[in-house]
Parts: C-alpha cells; sequence; structure tokens
C-alpha cells in the first residue's frame, strides 16, 4: 500500500483529504471483490434493497447501505467470503414521467441519474463488489426477467384473462392490490383509483398461498410484524361453502362462511355485483337500476367495500333462496361490500352475529335472526346490537345448546352427509396482476397469432428489447401500442403474421429476482447457476423499509418458490434474517391550520416560530425527511463538512436500527468530536511508545492488565452488538475504550499498547473505515486492515482479581469493600469485621453469627 497524500503525522484528522485517498486506493487495490473458491459454510451475503434511481441518495438510503456495509465488513474480518452487491431497480413510472417532463428518454435519464448515484455511494466508503451490478432496464438484465417469465407461462403459472382492475389516471396504467391504499389511492402517484375491465396479465401467486403462510414459520429471524403483515394479507381462513337452492329456479348459489355456526341465523344473502348469477337472475324491469348500482359501486376499491364505518347499500334482486338448515325462504341482494374475488363472491346475511351484516340489514329493514347467545347472560342486553362472540347456541333446531365453537363440526357434518356443505379453505390473496400500461418495463415476451393463439417468444430470441425512438406523452393507451413495426411480427409457431403484447410488466417483477442474478452477473448462457446459488443463498442479511414487507418481500417470496417448481432453484425462501430500518426524520416547521410546511430559514424566531404569513402558532415536529416539508439533509453536505466515517457513525449511534432516527446537527458534531478524539488517542500512544522519557513506575503491570482487560471487554461487547445488530450500543462500548484507555496509558507498557491500539483500531474498522485504515498504516501495517482477523477475546483477561465484598448487617447490605477474590472464609470474615460499615452498625456489639458467601458477601448477625 502507498504512502497517503501527506505524510506528517498530524494532531488533527482531515477526513477530505484521508476518505478520497483511501476510496481510491481500495478501487485500484479489488479490495472487496467476492471470492469465488467458496463453500456454502464459509459465505455471507449481505444486502441492501437495492435502490430506484433518481439522482440523488437520502439519509435513509445511508442508513440502509450503512448498516448493512457494517455487517460485510465484520464478517470479512471473520473469515467468512463475503458477497456485498448494489444495483438499481431502473425500470418504472418516476423515470418515464421524468423523461416526458424533461424531453428525453428514460434510458438517458436513468444512466445519468445511475453515474450520480454510483458517485455518492463511493463517497460513503462502502465495500460494494462493483463487478456484481446489476441493472433491471439493461437488455443483459431484463432478457432473464423475459426468461423467467416464460419459464412461469411454460409451466402455467402466468395467464391472461379479462378482470376488473384498479386503474390510476394520472399514471394510465393498472395497479396490482397491493398497489391501492387504505384511502382507495395510488401508492405513487396519490390518485383515487378507478375501476375498468381490461385483458391482463396475471401471476398465479394464489397456487403458492398456503406455502408462502405456513413457512412463516420458517422465518425466525424476520420482525414478527412483517410476518403478520404477510399473513394477514394472505388472509387464510378455514370455513365452508354452503350450497342454496334458489326458489323455482334450477340455479344454486354457493357461500362461503368462516362461521357455519351461525348458519340457522341467515336471513338473506348478498352477491358481488359483477357475481355471473346476477344476469341470469335479474328482471327486465331492474336491468336500468343494477346498471345504475354498478357503475356507482365501481368507484370504490376493495379497501373502501370492507370498511366498517361506511354505509353498505343494496340492491333486492327479486328472487329468493332457501336456507338448507331450516327450509326458511330467504332474500337475495346484491350489495357493495362483496366482492367477487374473495371467496365465492356471494355471503350469508347474518345480522345478529356479524358487523356488516348488522348494518346493512338496519339500512334495509331485514331480520335480525339471534342463534348464539352469550355464555351465563342474565339478561337480554345482547339483542340491541350484534354479537360477535363465541357463546351458546340457540334457535338451531337440535344444536341447541351446544357451544358455538363445538357446533362448528356437528353441523359441517350434519351439512356435509344432507349434501349442502363441504369444508372449505380460501384465502384473501389474489393473484398477481403484473400488466402495465406504460414504455419503460420489461415487455412481454409473447406474441399473439390468429391461428396459434398466445406464443412466447423462443429463449433463443430473447431479450424482446424497448423501441428507442419513441414518443412519450403520459396520456391515453401504452406508448408501445403506437409503433406499429415494433408490434407486427412473425409468429415463432406457423411464421404468419402477428403482433407482439404491447403490455410491459410490473417493475416488480424485476425486484422480486435481482438477488439470484448478483451471483454471475456477467453470465449471457443463464439467468443464474443452480450450483452457485447453492453456496449463497438464501441471503444471509437483507435490510430494506418496512415499506416493503406485502409488495416486494411477499413477492421475492413467491418467485423464489415458483422458480423452486420449475426446477431452476433448489432454495425456497430468499432471505434468512431481515432487518427494517426505522426512518430517518428531521423537525418540520407546519402550520397546523392550513398544514403549510416552511423551511427553517424562513421562521424569523425560533423560539417563538409563527407562520411568515398570517402570524399563527407553527407547530415544530419530527418528520420523515422529505423535500416538500424542508426538512431533507443532503448526505453530500454532510460528508464535506465532517467526513463519511462522521456521517456514518452518527446514523449507527443516534438510535437502534429498527427504531426511527432523528437527525440532530448537534449530535452529528459530538460523531465527529469522538472521531478526532480516537485520532488524537492512537498518536498520542503511537509517540508514547517512541518516546524514551515516559513516566515509568511500580504499578506498570496493574495498568498492564487494566488495558488488557478494557479492549478484552470491548471486543466481547462489540462483537456480541454486532451479531445482535445493535450498532449504537457497539459504537458505545467503542468510545468507552477509548475513554477508559486515555486514564492509563502514560502507564503501560510499550508490548501493551502496541497490541491494545492495534486492536482499537481493528475492531474500529467496520464503522469507521476510512481512519482506520489511516491509522492502521500508521501504527506501521502495509496490508489493509480489511483483510485482517476480527480479533477474539480473552475470557482470562476479562476476569479481574478483585470483586466488591457486599457487608450486610442482620441481612440489610450496609456497605461493600474491594477485596481480593478467592480469599478465604477467615480472611474474608476479618475484612468484614473492621470494615468501616461493620464497626458502624455493629456499635461496639459482639457478632452472635458470621455467614460468608465466598466472592459475594458477608451477613454478621447481632
Amino acid at each position: 500500500m502507498n504512502n497517503t497524500t501527506s505524510e506528517i503525522i498530524d494532531q488533527r484528522y482531515e477526513p477530505r483529504v484521508v476518505e478520497a485517498y483511501w476510496q481510491k486506493e481500495w478501487e485500484n487495490l479489488g479490495l472487496y471483490k467476492t471470492r469465488t473458491d467458496v463453500n456454502k459454510d464459509n459465505t455471507f451475503y449481505a444486502l441492501s434493497m437495492f435502490p430506484y434511481p433518481s439522482g440523488s441518495l437520502h439519509m435513509g438510503h445511508v442508513r440502509n447501505y450503512v448498516i448493512t456495509d457494517v455487517l460485510a465488513r465484520y464478517k470479512r474480518m471473520q473469515g467468512y467470503n463475503v458477497l456485498h452487491p448494489m444495483g438499481w431497480d431502473a425500470f418504472g413510472l418516476p423515470a418515464e414521467n421524468a423523461a416526458i417532463e424533461r424531453e428525453t428518454s428514460p434510458s438517458n435519464w436513468t444512466d445519468k441519474n445511475i453515474s450520480q448515484m454510483k458517485d455518492q455511494l463511493d463517497r460513503l466508503g462502502l465495500s460494494i463488489d462493483w463487478s456484481k451490478e446489476v441493472t433491471t432496464c439493461k437488455e443483459d438484465y431484463y432478457k432473464w426477467t423475459q426468461y423467467i417469465f416464460n419459464q412461469l407461462h411454460k409451466n402455467n403459472l402466468a395467464y391472461q384473462k379479462k378482470a376488473t382492475v384498479n386503474w390510476d389516471p394520472i399514471d394510465q396504467t393498472v395497479l396490482a392490490n397491493e398497489q391501492v391504499d387504505a384511502d382507495g389511492k395510488s401508492w405513487r402517484s396519490g390518485a383515487k383509483v378507478e375501476k375498468k375491465e381490461l385483458n391482463q396479465w396475471f401471476l398465479r401467486i394464489t397456487s403458492f398461498a398456503e406455502d408462502l403462510n405456513k413457512d412463516l414459520i420458517k422465518l425466525k429471524d424476520w420482525p414478527e410484524r412483517v410476518k403478520v403483515m404477510q399473513e394477514n394479507w394472505i388472509g387464510k381462513s378455514i370455513g365452508a361453502e354452503i350450497t342454496f337452492d334458489i326458489k323455482n329456479n334450477p340455479q344454486k348459489v354457493v357461500a362461503f362462511t368462516t362461521r357455519i355456526d351461525t348458519v340457522y341465523g341467515v336471513s338473506y344473502l348478498v352477491l358481488a355485483s359483477n357475481h355471473p348469477l346476477i344476469d341470469k337472475l335479474i328482471s327486465t324491469k331492474d336491468i336500468d337500476q343494477l346498471k345504475e348500482f354498478r357503475k356507482t359501486q365501481e368507484k370504490l376499491s376493495d379497501l373502501e367495500r370492507n370498511s366498517d364505518s361506511r354505509k353498505k347499500l343494496g340492491m333486492y334482486l327479486g328472487v329468493n333462496a332457501v336456507n338448507p338448515a331450516n327450509n326458511k325462504e330467504i332474500p337475495i341482494w346484491i350489495g357493495d361490500y362483496v366482492i367477487m374475488e374473495y371467496g365465492t363472491g356471494a355471503v350469508m346475511g347474518v345480522p345478529a352475529h356479524d358487523s356488516r351484516d348488522y348494518q346493512f340489514a338496519k339500512s334495509y329493514n331485514l331480520p335480525i335472526n339471534y342463534v348464539i347467545k352469550p355464555n351465563n347472560n342474565e339478561d337480554d342486553s345482547y339483542l340491541n346490537a350484534e354479537y360477535v362472540h363465541k357463546g351458546i347456541m340457540i334457535n338451531s333446531d337440535r344444536f341447541n345448546g351446544i357451544e358455538s365453537d363445538f357446533a362448528k363440526t356437528q353441523i359441517l357434518e350434519f351439512g356435509s352427509n344432507a349434501n349442502w356443505a363441504k369444508p372449505k379453505v380460501t384465502y384473501k390473496l389474489r393473484d398477481w396482476l403484473i400488466s402495465r400500461q406504460r414504455y419503460w418495463g420489461c415487455p412481454i415476451p409473447i406474441i399473439n397469432c390468429k391461428k396459434c393463439g398466445q406464443v412466447r417468444v423462443p429463449d433463443k430470441d430473447l431479450p424482446v428489447t424497448l423501441p428507442i425512438d419513441i414518443k412519450l406523452t403520459g396520456k391515453g393507451k401504452s406508448p408501445l401500442t403506437t409503433k406499429l413495426e415494433w408490434i407486427n411480427t412473425c409468429c415463432p409457431k406457423c411464421g404468419n403474421a402477428a403482433k407482439r403484447e404491447t403490455d410491459t410488466m410490473d417493475t416488480f417483477m424485476c425486484s422480486s429476482w435481482y438477488f439470484l442474478r448478483y451471483i454471475n452477473p456477467s453470465n449471457d448462457e443463464i439467468p443464474f447457476l443452480k450450483s452457485e446459488i447453492d453456496k449463497w443463498l438464501p441471503v444471509k442479511q437483507y435490510v430494506g423499509g418496512i415499506e416493503h414487507a406485502i409488495l416486494h418481500l411477499l413477492y421475492s417470496r413467491f418467485l423464489t418458490k415458483a422458480l423452486k417448481s420449475c426446477g431452476l432453484i433448489n432454495i425456497d425462501e430468499p432471505f434468512k434474517k431481515l432487518l427494517t430500518q426505522g426512518m430517518v426524520q428531521a423537525t418540520t416547521f407546519k402550520n397546523p391550520n392550513t398544514n403549510k410546511y416552511f423551511s427553517k430559514e424562513q421562521i424569523k424566531d425560533i423560539n417563538d416560530p409563527r407562520d411568515p404569513v398570517t402570524g399563527e402558532n407553527i407547530e415544530i415536529i419530527y418528520e420523515k425527511m422529505s423535500k416538500s416539508k424542508y426538512n431533507g439533509v443532503d448526505p453530500s453536505v454532510v460528508i464535506d463538512k465532517y467526513g463519511a466515517d462522521t456521517a456514518r457513525m452518527f446514523i449507527l449511534f443516534k438510535a437502534p436500527p429498527e427504531k426511527d432516527l432523528e437527525w440532530d446537527d448537534s449530535d452529528v458534531e459530538g460523531q465527529y468530536r469522538f472521531i478526532q478524539r480516537l485520532w488524537k488517542f492512537v498518536i498520542n500512544t503511537l509517540d508514547l511508545t517512541k518516546s524514551n522519557s515516559r513516566l515509568k513506575i511500580e504499578t506498570e503491570k496493574a495498568k498492564d492488565e487494566e488495558a488488557l482487560r478494557l479492549i478484552n471487554i470491548a471486543i466481547k461487547e462489540i462483537t456480541d452488538d454486532l451479531d445482535n445488530l445493535q450498532f449504537n450500543t457497539a459504537i458505545s462500548e467503542l468510545m468507552k475504550a477509548v475513554n477508559g484507555l486515555n486514564s492509563i496509558v502514560n502507564y503501560c507498557s510499550n508490548e501493551t499498547l502496541n497490541e491494545v491500539i492495534s486492536i482499537l483500531v481493528k475492531i474500529t474498522s467496520p464503522f469507521s473505515p476510512h481512519i482506520a485504515e489511516e491509522l492502521w498504516k500508521t501504527i506501521g501495517n502495509t496490508q489493509s486492515i480489511h483483510l485482517q482477523m476480527w480479533p477474539n477475546f480473552d475470557p482470562g483477561a476479562i476476569e479481574e482479581d478483585t470483586f466488591k465484598l457486599m457487608i450486610q448487617i442482620n441481612g440489610k447490605v450496609r456497605g461493600s469493600i474491594d477485596a481480593s477474590k478467592n480469599l478465604s472464609k477467615e480472611k474474608l470474615e476479618a475484612i468484614a469485621i473492621k470494615s468501616d460499615a461493620a464497626l458502624k452498625w455493629m456499635n461496639g456489639q459482639e457478632p452472635k453469627r458470621i455467614i460468608v458467601v465466598p466472592n459475594k458477601l458477608v451477613n454478621i448477625v447481632i
């Protein structure tokens, strides 16, 4: 390793010079290249969720990537072969919309942004292997996304059908259910989502619903709330299907229920407005009313329909069914709170025991029949509202008096024997809609032929590339529909004229397998080698935001299982450990009356903050960093002022990684001061080892032992903290070690000092790689510190020769003294009797008995 730009060891650390030098040196040395001669037992795959190339890093990015980098550096030093790659989630609407606004191509816009962000990442000192870089919008990547689609299509896991879909009127494209928020708005544009019926491509994620649900138990190192969110989204329900005859009609209604114990209380049936039976049952005179009803409810999102707070709307179909349990005639209604895609699209109306049914029945004056009462009820107060809990069966014929949970099994058996009930498991999870009506996405490799139907583009002809010279407007149909010379092609089977599919894939398709491509990104023969996947996967540590709990993380789990079912890989879960880091927040200045935000510079008096226009009081709170809220902090500005190591240390120290982090300039200053203190401590200690005139005293051996004890405690605690992802407490231990050592180094031998500062610099290096590298060279080493082994702590060095001996009088602690370990009972008694605490509390009395617990306490009974 060469010399740095400055040969003079200064008392002040200059991060700008040192960091730029070492970043270039690491790149020249190829220090972070992934080794190829690896076996599964010695690999560690550390991965951050890759970013969309917006052009600028924010502090949320910094937190994510620094956390992963610390782990990658630590595991390398422990002897693992580490894979720490980075790439770009580069397709999608933001790039297309930005290109339209700036009158450029999405490709040019994306390339420029990637270049900028790559420079910003390098300035953080990340130990990334850039030879593994992938970019999802490049042909050498999306060729394999199309190949994966072909494998899914070949195995009947990709299909096209006409469906009612979520339409974003601003982005002019379809959204998956997971991309619509609780208010029925698009996750990206914020537009109120509309409903449209279109031919769309789907992936059969429901085929893996049971595996996705049951295998959550395997994910022992995932946050519980992520698993709960996925479990709720998959929505497994164990129940029964009930078949209802229709009065004077051969058709039947099949309804799914998890509460077969309430079947005797069914007072009506409700169908989804697009249930196929409706058009067969509706009378001619009611068709116009039906059209109007459907038009109104089509504007509602699924979440709005399911909401308990919204009034439920319905329409009587004009025909009745028969309850098979009691042969009572019940009306059939259409309701806007029933969704065709859930269950069978038909539900039993049991208003006495379901809140939505209760609201509906009250609105339309429908019967409310109670068939379960509370255990040990003393009055009839439960009849004043819906009763949704367990209880005792009533008004249920032969099942009266039975506990409702037991009745479920008995009623299902009774219904099964009578052929009107059968057990059924359903899931809320719907198939993944991947069609998008925009240009900047991976083309779906399907050709539509009038003779042969839908034909896959042969693997040898992939990729189907995007046309370059195309006008983007962001309005109307997909831009690809205007490119006739691209659409018109020949059928791969028969050679006749045919047309290409013009939908592109959801960008989550590209990001649901990228972690597999990192293993062999330059392989142009196959997307990944099964043998190499076996060595590296599942990812040992994945780091990213909680907002990806359902979308990216669920899709990645599905695609992994689907690829395994196609015989392409052996693993069935992609990520072993998951850390969802908290948000980075900063202070905002907001007028609570207008919800308008102001920058700090617009507030004249920070102690009495007021709206600069209206004079109203301003609310100062911490919120997620955002340009629109004027509270963003540019990482480049922090690095320019304090250095990357300071930024890294602050982001790690300020809060536990899973908690939100509140940005504080004074705390950044504090970390900068610690970096300077660390530098000064090591330089001064190094000077001591070269000095002939420093202080020598008799207690040098004891101070050597104390120094070794302090550094070994630091090794142990920091190792434990890193293993448990507790970076904030690890840095706290580092600070304790520096402070403790600083007070005794003058009295230590050169041999001990050299050992201690060598270890100290090593355990600093994952957190602050630049200063550690510079100090490592300064103390006389030539090979990079990042190629050194992580130190093991010596248990013998930690154990102290003395302990606090508790002095008890009549069982109560009255004081303590330092005592040597392993003294005899007689010596401990003598020491205790002579202690200040004993003399004070005994007050001249003779002890009746003395109880000694070695190395712990002496209890003097008087």
